[in-house]
């Protein structure tokens, strides 16, 4: 029976603002027991930071709090401190673990309800259908990208909010013995510790270039264009808090560099740099192109980036046969087997290290060499140790052709 949940049993608690109010629910989180439930809601696409606006924590003998980070960032430590050595409960962790870390908190031991209902096979894995497949409550849903920056927030936003984290334990629980009586309890684990300890991206080498539509400029002229008025944007946009599409929008940015307006009056006769807010930064935006036009010819940056030395694998077939059969029989392999586990074959092995493994390959005819060789690979580009106990062995035979 499914049974439709408007808002949490105990009702919507107020968001929580000051030093006091913190230093209270820290004290009632480490009177709680067993593991907490923690969500976030962050401002994506309105803001240029990835901070969260809202976090809000459940556990079992506490009770359910909404905290609002903005006011006092910097009186968190307490609420920080009262989650140590406790079972976080995420659903999408990796959405929610870098905007936790920014405000202070450490994660100790997870449990990933999404990861989880893909270990599982599941067919859908956002938390409302998980939520209604394991529990049977159906969630009130419908905010998930409003602005979160927007100060009051709402109450059917801190409802929606709320209702996030209200059967995240249930949930988790009740997972926790699916993935047992398919034997997949050991490989979650190895799944959430890798997620738990798996740090953030590195920096993008010239992040400019993935300005939408960048290839249709012709030349390094264009490009040195493109270049900085992206870098003008980003400067500003980090300076307001406000995400850089909505500060210039990439169409914009394309315009400009291609036709080279030489006057603040030319470049405000564009699409887009006409309007009344955009006349007022005409000038930062005139210097950006200033700047460009001014470069000598060696500082313009090259038409093509870095490039990684394996090429996309949907274009090997032309020039490099031999590794793209060898990556075929390898995803054909691999799909057998995640069928027969259940798997989603995204989650029964990393693709790029399977791409990775196909091109870098030295064929072997020693069998216990081949799959040492296989073994060690794929460890090194980071497979857990149940996907290679699934996988080693299939992979040996099937990359030299067997």
């Amino acid at each position: 029976m499914t049974i439709e949940l408007t808002e949490p049993l105990e009702g919507v608690p107020d968001p929580l603002t000051t030093a006091t109010e913190f230093a209270e629910c820290a004290a009632a989180l480490a009177a709680g027991t067993g593991p907490v439930a923690l969500d976030t809601e962050r401002a994506s696409g309105f803001t240029y930071s990835s901070r969260a606006y809202l976090i809000q924590i459940k556990r079992t003998g506490s009770g359910l709090f909404l905290i609002d980070p903005i006011e006092e960032p910097e009186a968190l430590g307490p609420v920080a401190d009262a989650l140590r050595g406790v079972e976080w409960i995420l659903h999408a962790a990796d959405q929610d673990l870098p905007c936790l870390r920014d405000a202070g908190f450490v994660c100790d031991e997870l449990f990933d309800t999404e990861l989880a209902g893909r270990l599982l096979g599941e067919p859908r894995v956002n938390l409302a259908a998980m939520t209604l497949e394991y529990t049977g409550y159906l969630l009130a849903k419908g905010h998930g990208a409003a602005d979160w920056s927007k100060r009051p927030l709402p109450h059917d936003w801190l409802t929606y909010a709320a209702l996030d984290v209200e059967l995240l334990i249930d949930l988790r629980d009740e997972i926790e013995l699916r993935l047992a009586e398919q034997g997949k309890l050991d490989w979650a684990r190895e799944e959430f510790e890798a997620e738990r300890l798996r740090p953030d991206p590195p920096a993008r080498v010239d992040p400019w270039r993935r300005t939408s539509r960048l290839a249709s400029l012709r030349n390094r002229r264009q490009l040195a264009r493109a270049r900085e008025l992206w870098l003008a944007r980003d400067e500003f946009a980090a300076k307001r808090d406000v995400a850089p599409g909505r500060t210039l929008p990439d169409a914009a940015i394309i315009n400009a560099a291609s036709s080279n307006p030489v006057t603040e009056d030319a470049l405000t006769a564009l699409p887009v740099f006409g309007g009344p807010r955009m006349r007022r930064t005409a000038r930062r935006w005139m210097a950006a192109l200033d700047r460009a036009n001014a470069l000598a010819d060696n500082k313009l940056p090259p038409l093509h980036g870095p490039r990684s030395a394996m090429p996309a694998g949907n274009r090997w077939g032309r020039s490099h046969p031999e590794e793209a059969e060898r990556l075929a029989r390898a995803r054909a392999t691999l799909t057998e087997i995640a069928e027969a586990h259940n798997l989603p074959i995204e989650n029964l092995l990393p693709p790029d290290a399977v791409r990775q493994l196909c091109w870098s390959w030295q064929p072997t005819p020693d069998d216990d060499a081949r799959r040492t060789a296989v073994d060690a690979a794929l460890r090194d580009a980071g497979a857990r140790g149940w996907q290679r106990d699934l996988t080693v062995e299939a992979l040996a035979d099937s990359l030299d052709g067997e």
